[in-house]
């Protein structure tokens, strides 16, 4: 990353950092970095988050440019598509994306934007959690499934 930036936030799922290179979004990780100065882009994507978890926004709308591979690119492209509220299977999004499971779980496992590239709606087979990189791992999963309002098969 050439120009980076970053901004912190509170979130009901613990702090946030969300990192800006080049006028998008690079990254948002768990976590709060100290100091950062706070772009126009940085300050609206908070502003948006902040909108997200007090329930009144659906869909995000910044510029994001994660880094990955042409394959991975493609699978949180398809994330993208997934409506808040509402699960996708990776076996579904395979299907789709002509590719295997597997594959998209790696995919998902590597996103370097969560939340904003919604990797937490892919659920697995029978609607088994699968994994989760953010916060508490899998248990941040179910409890940003159950905020969006997904209701789980215990």
């Amino acid at each position: 990353m050439s120009d980076v930036h970053h901004i912190s936030i509170k979130s009901p799922f613990g702090d946030l950092t969300v990192f800006e290179d080049g006028g998008a979004i690079a990254a948002l990780e768990w976590g709060r970095v100290p100091g950062g100065a706070p772009t126009p882009l940085l300050k609206k994507a908070a502003t948006q988050l902040a909108e997200y978890f007090a329930g009144t926004r659906k869909e995000f709308d910044l510029p994001l440019r994660p880094q990955g591979t042409p394959f991975q690119k493609k699978v949180w492209r398809a994330l993208q598509k997934t409506p808040c509220g509402q699960t996708e299977t990776y076996g579904a999004l395979a299907k789709k994306l002509k590719t295997a499971p597997r594959a998209v779980g790696g995919a998902c496992g590597a996103n370097p934007i969560p939340v904003l590239i919604p990797c937490h709606r892919v659920l697995g087979t029978g609607g088994a959690l699968g994994g989760f990189s953010g916060g508490d791992g899998v248990a941040t999963k179910a409890r940003m499934l159950a905020f969006e309002g997904v209701e789980m098969d215990d």
